[in-house]
């Protein structure tokens, strides 16, 4: 064995992970708002890339694009398959493909339109202010209340407490900690907090629920001895103990059940009555109707960007005197220009693909509702549309479709299946939770069980064990027949 040093060839083959196919792959798993982040970020970037949509009158036409380099990666689905073979190609004509169906009509004309009015150009321009948010936050209210309640020093401390209220309203600070980190006394700190106690919203400024209902009693002029107990107690009213509470309270059930409503009418979260993000909505992705002899899915339009090569600027910038390095940069962007637009078309493609496949499984539940949805998982829609499950399982997040029945995201229609109580088909455990909520909810004076609601279940032709129906009531939200029976006494108190 020769130990002097030597070179040798050896060949290998690997799977390359490269730039194109991260970002193609990134492409699958995010929504259409999603993609238009991507897409204003890539035009920023590339000169060759631009954003279109024609006017109404005007015949759609994308622009025919550029030659691309030889040399193009293979597409996303290719490589992330299986096998050989699968996937489709992403080698488009962009001159004879339109990528999506988006609004015709391009923002610049719809915000001329909303300025104009009567679309003339002699109207005042649209007014943007007008779409601000004007609303006030809790900090900018509380604020305005200190200014006008306290001193100067007093004034640096209640800022600092202000700044430890949460959005619900409550202080999320030690009072000891506060004051040593201003260099002041704890009793002026807790002076100035109870001063804030005093704002608007009532509750505002309080440690614990406790202190927050106490603050509103007060406020109420109904805070006596009795419902200081009530309120120390307030671990045993949520679990429903009156009969221990009226013993502590030294309260009849008429006093018992008058505190009760009072609690009922106070705000537990006063904070949140300002300012605070509402919830975003959620867009579909997809819409799926009924058509004749079948269902008609659809990308929604009204959030597909659509993006095209610019071939006209390409021919003007390489018609021009160019350096090596220039010519080089060129032919960069326009090779990446050409794969994002072939990436977002196979992208579209893919997710009609296996959204047809889903609502082919799943007609049912399309025609008579969740107790007919029926098992399914990500291997059997990549089995039948020819995919990777890793595809498919990047096209199912973060998408949501539209159909006559609601607003449902993808991943909805997977799930796990239970066996049938009789032999037959499996049930989806979507329509197993459905039926446990319409049973509870149906269940009136008489509180059922678990073992109750297993009974009822295999009546159905639904065969599950009891911690089976515990563990889906949980997942849902709904408490247990004994934590249900003391809410029904508290509703009545």
């Amino acid at each position: 064995m020769s130990l002097a040093p030597r070179l040798d060839l050896r060949q290998s083959q690997s799977l390359v992970m490269t730039p194109q196919l991260q970002q193609a792959i990134k492409l699958l798993a995010l929504s259409n708002l999603e993609i238009e982040g991507v897409i204003a970020e890539e035009l920023e970037r590339n000169p060759l890339l631009e954003s279109s949509a024609p006017a109404d009158d005007a015949p759609v036409a994308a622009p025919e694009a550029a030659e691309a380099p030889r040399d193009e990666p293979a597409g996303a689905d290719e490589l992330v398959m299986a096998g050989e073979g699968a996937g489709e190609s992403l080698d488009v004509d962009i001159a004879a493909e339109r990528f999506d169906d988006g609004p015709s009509e391009s923002a610049a004309e719809r915000i001329g339109d909303l300025g104009s009015g009567s679309g003339s150009g002699s109207a005042e321009a649209i007014d943007f202010d007008s779409f601000a948010d004007t609303s006030e936050s809790l900090a900018d209210v509380l604020l305005a209340q200190a200014g006008a309640t306290f001193d100067a020093t007093d004034l640096f401390v209640a800022r600092a407490l202000i700044d430890q209220i949460d959005e619900a309203g409550y202080l999320r600070a030690d009072l000891h900690d506060v004051a040593q980190r201003l260099g002041v006394a704890v009793a002026q700190v807790e002076a100035v907090l109870a001063g804030i106690q005093r704002f608007e919203p009532t509750g505002v400024g309080a440690r614990d629920l406790a202190e927050c209902l106490a603050i509103q009693a007060r406020e109420a002029d109904r805070y006596d001895p009795m419902m200081a107990r009530l309120l120390d107690h307030l671990d045993l009213l949520a679990r429903g103990d009156l009969a221990r509470l009226k013993k502590i309270c030294r309260a009849d059930d008429e006093d018992m059940a008058d505190m009760i409503r009072e609690l009922r009418g106070y705000d537990p979260k006063p904070g949140f009555r300002y300012g605070g993000d509402p919830p975003a909505p959620v867009i579909p992705d997809l819409t799926v109707t009924r058509a004749r002899g079948g269902w008609a899915i659809e990308l929604n339009a009204a959030t597909l960007p659509r993006v095209l090569v610019n071939k006209s600027y390409y021919s003007e910038l390489a018609g021009g005197a160019q350096d090596r390095a220039g010519k080089t940069w060129l032919a960069e962007k326009l090779a990446s220009a050409n794969w994002l637009v072939k990436a977002l078309d196979q992208r579209q493609r893919t997710i009609i693909r296996v959204a047809t496949e889903i609502v082919r499984q799943q007609e049912a539940f399309f025609l008579h509702g969740v107790a007919h949805l029926r098992p399914l998982t990500l291997r059997q829609v990549a089995d039948a549309i020819e995919l990777h499950e890793s595809t498919v399982s990047r096209v199912t997040s973060n998408k949501y479709l539209s159909c006559a029945r609601g607003l449902f995201e993808l991943k909805y229609f997977f799930t796990s299946a239970i066996a049938a109580a009789d032999g037959g088909d499996a049930v989806s455990a979507e329509a197993v939770k459905s039926a446990i909520r319409a049973l509870i909810a149906g269940e009136g004076d008489t509180i059922l069980s678990d073992d109750t609601l297993v009974e009822l279940l295999n009546a159905k032709g639904f065969g599950i064990a009891r911690r089976t129906v515990a563990k889906y009531r949980e997942a849902m939200g709904i408490g247990s027949s004994v934590q249900r029976r003391r809410a029904r006494t508290l509703q009545r108190a």
